[in-house]
């Protein structure tokens, strides 16, 4: 064997093992025993390996010290750091080795205290969470990766088998290769472990005060770290950051931002290509919430890149209605959306607004889909559907159709989040756009009043227009929309689309704009195809031209104070 082969594989010959998840770990360590590799090993690991008759060493025996203070104290002594951390072609590393007494350790085999699973359970005290941050696990683990040339460390059950595999190829030994990925998932798994922890004590730390201490002391010790891919664009929940004291903003509204934002994803893994066949694509996952992110495959091919950007759309969009709603999306903007009493009725009221952007498309549910349903959506070539659950023999009849990726998704009760988009290098990050308008926050401008029903397709339509690029127009009935004009350069344009592109009778609908109308031009332009009432948010210095354009027309209008850009 040359030096070359030798540095890049790296014979195991002692093992430490110290592990929470005992999943499978007796069946890892027998492998292991039948390349003689000697076990140390600590507390309950120690116990279940001998109990499944596996010759074991106490770590005790190793440092000559007893594990004390309920285990808090166990590993972290220097004949295991030192053993990990050792070069093995240094010799001032080795002389050291030597004197101490100090044998090298070579495979790491640790999985940390169930910190995220405690603070999860309702009711567990602040003490109780404490209790489950691990030190020496971290400590070991950091201290192997470090060394990855010479040490390999494992750090979840699902990678034993893949050992085992390269020991027995490579007669007992492991790669330089899989050495560094195993490193690299290690301080992934490190990273993960201390962002959860620092988000658990900073929300439950009593003050305003010590909260804005701790987020200073992260950016003083972790810095500005960003470990986010344009997958990751859309919204993260809040307790994916390390959160701050609340700050007033320019507008004078309380919002809660990081002083520093750590973030990481879990790759699921990697997506044939990007937004085109030239770029490369993985999905990553952030913590165990709902969304997309998280749903489950159910029938159908794998999903693309686009799909996951337009079915994200397509689900933030229907839960943000109460009511059983349907959305059909095409390049995230909603080519139809209907409200009904059933699930078949919310889908051909969304179909109906456009039928012909609707081939192809994205469609979401926010309420169990039912046969009927599920037969109407295969009238048409689709490409994803998505509802939280399907009964009856909806999911039979989807299933039938072979290119239609069929999706199954939790709902995410939890409204509150941050959102980050990448820039060239940096990052903007920004609380959710979560908010509802009531009736109740309505303000008439115009000399007529809207009717009831008015008022509800207006609601409607605004809450549409919040999910449609901008600038956006939303023409709507109640339930129903009508035409949606997305994405133009100025307002007056996407008023005249949304109307060229309507396959419903416009007379007698209603107008939503996401923003403010700049020129009167917009009402007068969507006066002429028989509007009745426009919901706009004012605020522009036009307003008094704008709402005497609406007066001269007949129609009623609301300003909301409140705007829903979306680029």
């Amino acid at each position: 064997m040359t030096q070359n082969d030798e540095r890049e594989l790296r014979k195991i010959r002692r093992a430490l093992i110290s592990v929470s998840d005992k999943t499978s770990i007796t069946d890892f360590a027998s492998g292991l025993k039948h390349f003689d590799v000697e076990i140390i090993s600590t507390g309950g690991t120690a116990r279940v390996l001998r109990e499944a008759g596996i010759e074991v060493v106490d770590v005790s025996e190793v440092t000559g010290f007893p594990e004390m203070m309920d285990g808090r104290v166990k590993t972290l002594h220097p004949k295991v750091h030192g053993a990990l951390l050792g070069l093995r072609d240094n010799t001032e590393h080795q002389s050291a080795m030597r004197e101490h007494e100090i044998t090298p350790i070579d495979l790491v085999v640790i999985n940390l205290y169930p910190f995220e699973e405690t603070v999860a359970r309702d009711g567990v005290t602040l003490e109780e969470a404490v209790e489950q941050i691990d030190i020496g696990g971290p400590a070991m683990i950091r201290s192997a990766a470090k060394n990855f040339r010479d040490v390999a460390v494992v750090v979840t059950p699902g990678l034993y088998r893949k050992v085992i595999d390269e020991l027995k190829a490579n007669n007992g030994a492991l790669t330089l290769a899989t050495r560094e990925r195993l490193a690299r998932l290690s301080f992934l798994q490190t990273a993960k472990y201390d962002r959860a922890i620092v988000q658990y004590l900073n929300s439950s730390l009593a003050t305003s005060e010590e909260k804005m201490a701790l987020a200073a002391a992260v950016t003083d010790d972790v810095g500005q770290h960003f470990s986010v891919t344009r997958e990751q664009v859309r919204s993260i929940k809040a307790e994916d950051a390390v959160q701050s004291s609340p700050i007033s903003g320019s507008s004078g509204q309380e919002g809660s931002l990081p002083a520093c934002v750590i973030l990481s994803g879990q790759k699921q893994g990697n997506l044939r290509y990007g937004e085109n066949p030239h770029q490369k694509a993985a999905l990553y996952s952030v913590g165990d919430v709902g969304g997309v992110a998280h749903s489950e495959l159910l029938g159908g091919k794998e999903m693309s890149f686009n799909n996951y950007v337009d079915t994200d759309a397509a689900w933030q969009l229907v839960c943000d209605f109460e009511e059983p709603v349907c959305a059909i999306i095409k390049h995230t903007n909603p080519a139809g959306v209907g409200a009904g009493a059933s699930p078949e009725e919310a889908y051909r009221k969304a179909l109906a607004t456009d039928r012909l952007s609707a081939f192809g498309g994205i469609v979401a549910f926010n309420h169990s889909v039912d046969e009927a349903a599920a037969r109407a959506v295969s009238e048409i070539f689709t490409e994803v559907i998505i509802a939280p659950s399907y009964k009856g023999n909806a999911l039979e009849v989807l299933l039938a159709k072979k290119n239609l990726r069929v999706l199954r998704v939790r709902k995410d009760e939890s409204l509150e989040g941050l959102e980050y988009k990448q820039i060239t290098g940096g990052m903007l990050v920004q609380t959710r756009d979560t908010h509802r308008l009531l009736r109740e926050n309505l303000k008439t401008v115009t000399k007529r009043q809207p009717t009831d029903e008015e008022i509800s397709a207006m609601l409607f339509a605004w809450t549409v227009s919040k999910h449609t690029k901008s600038n956006a127009i939303v023409y709507a009935r109640e339930g129903q929309t009508v035409g949606v004009g997305a994405g133009q350069m100025s307002r007056v344009d996407s008023v005249k689309i949304g109307a060229m592109r309507t396959q419903l009778p416009l007379q007698g609908s209603v107008l939503a704009s996401d923003a403010f109308f700049p020129f009167r031009d917009g009402i007068d332009e969507a006066a002429k195809h028989g509007i009745t009432a426009v919901i706009q948010p004012g605020g522009s210095m036009r307003d008094n031209e704008v709402i005497a354009a609406a007066d001269e027309h007949g129609l009623a209008m609301v300003f909301t104070n409140v705007r829903h850009f979306k680029h």
